[in-house]
């Protein structure tokens, strides 16, 4: 395999021994690309179902693609892979982040950092141009993420960029996060997997430089990506003030100009990462308690990532708790929690703290919020309705109730997958038109011609139908598992629209060609997807062994066919296309169930798996190159027929 695109190495970390190692990428990239491909690849092989996520023996990936490194088509980003205890039970896990941790690490010599083992007492691991060293850490355990970071970073003759966890991974939270450079955060519970091997951080620094097959094309694809985003802008992060003082923050390499990834400025002069959902989870609960709005909301983000807690989990756990405390189950003198003051700067960073370290109540809510309520009783249980997910995050995003589709997507991620739920994204332009708002261009008929190209039918946008969601599911899965390993920014591929083309329609086939460019290798749009079924079907295998079984396990939460639909978060009018420029309001949706398990056996025949058990078939996985998955599966009584 060339190596063009490729660093070539993969680095190897035994945190109990402190060896170092490397092996070839050449022995995954050609079938896995990168990213989670090759992760998934290497945890396939190295980490046995019967490994616990804070074993020694579970493995830390963090992995990087062939576009990593390279500048002007955004694809340094990074995925984070590892056995978390987020779920029930244990699962494989993953992370995508961006900045640039990720093209350090590439600049460094290397495509992926494979850790395992576990330290004898706090360590970071330092990687640059000069080899790999295991420091000792025992000066950064306890402190926040910013201030490790800051810490390493001060140190003379060093420019590293720093990824690290806070006293949540330390403490082993299992919705604890990584906060690696320009606030890149990782979230899965992967910063509980960091704490459980002592490792505090993993500092980079690389200058060497990424080599490409063709220099030419891959500008003039990279211009050309450019163009079809011309003239589209993603504004700023709703929930902000236009005059707030936000400063775009871009992750090395990108194309630029398209994303709201800002900075913010305090009066205080503390300056962070403000965006999405760490920018918006406590804004209305602080609005609600000061009247007013203010920099709260920016506080409570960037207490949560020093402390290291993932924002989305804490966005269902305050819902959960505002509820118990409505209720009487949980008050301020058992908890400690000033449920009197919450909204308040005060509230979410005891509440914070008490998560982080681990004290009083915040022992059982480290646990995260379904362990949490099983723990405080059956009344308090009562209280997750449908505003959480099973992985216990906020589920009124694309649900399967305003979707349809949706609900395969959900069913078969350990986590929310948000990459294959914002390929909706073209939704918010079709919006745009709905509410004729100056500009607005992705119509009806534009909507539905992007659904016919990108998810293979028309009827795939008309969510009023449970026709084409099996294949719109399929389509996407295998598409954003590759974009995940080469690794591309969800933000700006696929290209799903333009401004600049006379139907409006993107190009889907851009992917390809740069990957074509980049490696030398031939590859179009159909090749690259079909790589994505492999890693999407490893993934499943993966899920398989570690209990995720077929139809019987691609369940979706209970509210979804018995609680009437009232909101969702990305289309709060809950808005669908129908026949013509006629639009359809899908409030008091819920799903069929009898419809659903007919559209799962559609999905499982487009997937060439058992239609009635939802099993894998030796044929499928031998046709994508998977025979030794295939025959560990038959063993352990996991593949169809077996």
């Amino acid at each position: 395999m060339s190596e063009y695109g490729y660093a070539g190495k993969i680095l190897r970390v035994d945190l109990s021994s402190a060896e170092v190692s490397t092996t070839p990428t050449a022995d995954y990239a050609e079938d896995f690309l990168g990213g989670r491909g090759i992760a998934a690849r290497i945890y396939w092989e190295e980490v046995p179902p019967e490994v616990k996520a804070f074993d020694p023996e579970n493995r830390l990936i963090f992995a990087t693609g062939p576009m990593g490194g390279l500048t002007g088509v955004s694809g340094t980003r990074w995925q984070m892979c590892a056995k978390t205890a987020l779920t029930r039970p244990e699962h494989f896990n993953y992370a995508n982040l961006g900045g640039d941790w990720g093209a350090n690490l590439k600049r460094a010599g290397y495509d992926a950092l494979v850790v395992h083992g576990r330290a004898g007492g706090p360590v970071y691991i330092e990687v640059d141009g000069e080899g790999v060293r295991v420091r000792d850490a025992s000066h950064l355990w306890g402190k926040s993420t910013i201030e490790t970071r800051e810490v390493l970073q001060r140190e003379p003759g060093r420019s590293m960029k720093v990824a690290a966890i806070g006293p949540a991974g330390e403490n082993l939270v299992t919705f604890a996060s990584v906060l690696a450079d320009s606030d890149a955060s990782g979230s899965s519970g992967l910063g509980a997997v960091m704490g459980s091997k002592h490792l505090k951080a993993v500092a980079v620094s690389g200058n060497g430089k990424v080599e490409v097959a063709d220099p030419e094309r891959y500008r003039e694809l990279a211009a050309y990506a450019r163009d079809l985003r011309k003239g589209f802008g993603m504004g700023i992060t709703p929930g902000t003030d236009a005059g707030m003082k936000l400063k775009k923050d871009f992750c090395w390499g990108c194309t630029g100009g398209f994303c709201f990834r800002s900075t913010y400025r305090a009066s205080n002069g503390k300056i962070g990462k403000y965006m999405c959902g760490s920018a918006t989870f406590y804004v209305l609960r602080a609005l609600k308690y000061y009247g007013v709005r203010n920099e709260v909301p920016f506080y409570a983000s960037m207490a949560c990532n020093e402390y290291g807690v993932d924002t989305h989990q804490m966005d269902v756990m305050l819902q959960w708790l505002s509820k118990c405390s409505q209720a009487g189950i949980l008050t301020e003198e058992k908890t400690g929690l000033p449920f009197s003051k919450q909204g308040s700067l005060e509230f979410i960073e005891t509440l914070v703290r008490k998560i982080a370290l681990r004290e009083g109540i915040g022992e059982i809510l480290a646990e995260g919020t379904w362990r949490a309520a099983e723990a405080v009783g059956p009344d308090a249980m009562d209280l997750l309705t449908d505003y959480i997910t099973d992985s216990g995050h906020f589920a009124l995003i694309e649900g399967p109730r305003m979707y349809i589709s949706t609900g395969l997507l959900y069913a078969m991620e350990p986590r929310q997958p948000m990459a294959q739920l914002n390929e909706m994204g073209s939704l918010n332009m079709w919006l745009m038109w709905v509410y004729k708002q100056p500009g607005a261009f992705v119509s009806s008929d534009v909507f539905r011609a992007i659904g016919e190209r990108m998810m293979g039918s028309k009827e795939a946008v008309d969510f009023t139908a449970y026709q084409g969601k099996a294949l719109a599911a399929r389509m996407i899965q295998d598409r954003e598992c590759a974009k995940d390993s080469l690794i591309l920014c969800g933000y700006l591929f696929p290209i799903m629209f333009s401004r600049n083309t006379s139907d409006h329609l993107g190009d889907p086939s851009v992917e390809s060609k740069l990957l074509s460019a980049v490696t030398g290798r031939d590859i179009d749009e159909q090749g690259l997807y079909r790589i994505g079924e492999r890693i999407f079907n490893l993934q499943r295998a993966i899920l398989a062994r570690e209990g995720h079984r077929g139809r019987e396990a691609d369940r979706i939460s209970e509210h979804n066919f018995t609680k009437p639909l009232k909101f969702d978060l990305h289309n709060p009018g809950l808005l669908s296309p129908g026949p013509g420029d006629e639009v359809i309001c899908k409030q008091g949706a819920v799903l069929d169930r009898d419809r659903f398990e007919a559209l799962k056996d559609e999905y499982y025949a487009l997937r060439g798996w058992d239609v009635s058990t939802g099993l894998q078939t030796r044929t499928k996985l031998n046709e994508l190159g998977l025979g030794a998955v295939a025959s560990d599966l038959h063993k352990r009584g996991l593949l169809a027929g077996s």
